[in-house]
């Protein structure tokens, strides 16, 4: 392996700016599902705890099928699965040609279970602020939206960073599965590259080393982060006010 490190260089025959170029798409498919997933699980935990029964219903119908079915399968479902029933549905009315870009059916099965994990960390943070700040929000004459947006809300975030940067570091590694609907992630290029040149190890440490630089990286962010949404808090004892 130590013999053939060109391979993964820079020079002519090197797979090193391809490999670049997979870290890029990866951290980005990353990037773009976070902000979706997270919005979508705040949903399903408002969901969960509203008085609607329907509403806990289907939080709990959404929570249970896609924490239970493998991510694998739920992107195949997305990529194939909806995109030929889009493509009849266009089809029957004299639209051709539809198809779900690999890297938008990507973001969207890593965010819908993305949205079934963190939706039980928001539940969790939900029930860890205390109620009579929403009464007494009420009581200063705010809607419920205006009490969860100034009172509620970001407290929620405290809470909940934590739990919600274990859900990035998992999505993280998710994003290789990505690879397997010809997006040119770091497991995509990895595979490629392994293929061509024969060296699998090679590739694919090359791919694990990419992925752990990412996790170190987030793990420092997330620190900084979690210190940080936590110096008002310490400041007062720890208590909420």
């Amino acid at each position: 392996m130590f013999n053939n490190l060109h391979y993964i260089g820079f020079g002519e025959g090197g797979w090193g700016w391809a490999l670049l170029q997979g870290a890029g798409v990866t951290i980005s498919i990353a990037l773009a599902t976070l902000p979706f997933g997270l919005a979508l699980g705040l949903v399903i935990a408002l969901m969960a705890r509203s008085e609607s029964a329907v509403a806990r219903w289907f939080a709990t119908v959404y929570t249970t099928v896609f924490r239970g079915v493998p991510e694998l399968l739920t992107l195949y479902i997305i990529y194939f699965g909806i995109q030929i029933v889009i493509q009849q549905l266009l089809e029957s009315i004299g639209i051709k040609g539809f198809s779900i870009p690999p890297f938008v059916a990507g973001m969207v099965a890593l965010g819908i279970v993305l949205a079934a994990f963190s939706s039980e960390v928001w539940v969790g943070a939900l029930n860890a602020i205390q109620k009579g700040q929403r009464e007494a929000g009420a009581a200063l004459g705010l809607h419920k939206a205006q009490v969860f947006r100034l009172i509620v809300f970001p407290q929620l975030i405290r809470v909940a960073l934590p739990g919600l940067g274990n859900n990035w570091m998992v999505l993280l590694k998710e994003t290789s599965l990505v690879s397997v609907i010809t997006l040119q992630d770091i497991m995509f290029i990895a595979q490629r590259g392994s293929s061509n040149t024969k060296e699998p190890l090679l590739f694919f440490t090359a791919a694990a080393l990419i992925y752990l630089a990412f996790s170190l990286v987030s793990w420092w962010f997330f620190e900084r982060l979690e210190k940080r949404s936590n110096r008002g808090f310490a400041a007062f004892g720890g208590q909420t006010r």
